[in-house]
């Protein structure tokens, strides 16, 4: 598997090795052998969850300050643009954004390590989504930080207007939010 290292050295871009014939492919997506290997430990991986979305929907940007969630996204048909925040008070990286462009077709992962919050946009007509999670979903504790802040400035590149749940209509600042103090 080769690994694309981003700005943030803690969020990865994840490209497996495809083996593809006249009768499709065949991937490995995920090995916890290899896995620990790239990110320096052992992660134990405790959920999976399954996302389907249609052309403009923006989910995100979601954390859950109890029971932070490292995250292994990848998109199983269409395209989306992933983003990862850095919320961890204590990094040098302190607010910054990771976005990437995840296609069925590249079939490339995102690895989202614990302390960042978590959002996509879909870019084509429908698209779904597989994830791993290293700790179980918890409402109690998720927040959701506005899509729109302006301190992040994503530049989201969709066509028109997001479509949005009411929880991300109402996420709080990123000023204002409460933040991971130890990471």
């Amino acid at each position: 598997m080769k690994v694309v290292e981003t700005h943030i050295s803690d969020v990865l871009i994840l490209e497996p090795e495809i083996f593809e014939d006249n009768r499709g492919f065949f991937y490995e997506g995920y090995n916890k052998q290899k896995f620990a290997k790239i990110i320096g430990s052992s992660v134990e991986m405790v959920q999976e969850n399954y996302s389907y979305s249609v052309k403009n929907v923006l989910r995100g940007l979601h954390y859950q300050l109890i029971h932070p969630q490292g995250k292994l996204v990848s998109v199983v048909s269409g395209e989306v643009f992933d983003v990862a925040v850095d919320l961890r008070k204590n990094s040098p990286n302190f607010k910054q954004w990771v976005g990437t462009i995840l296609t069925s077709q590249s079939k490339r992962l995102f690895w989202i390590p614990k302390g960042f919050a978590h959002g996509f946009v879909v870019l084509s007509e429908n698209a779904e989504l597989l994830y791993k999670t290293t700790d179980f979903y918890d409402p109690v504790s998720e927040k959701s930080i506005r899509w729109d802040d302006p301190e992040l400035a994503i530049p989201w590149p969709m066509s028109g207007e997001p479509v949005l749940s009411e929880k991300d209509r109402k996420g709080s600042l990123l000023r204002e939010a409460e933040v991971y103090t130890r990471f």
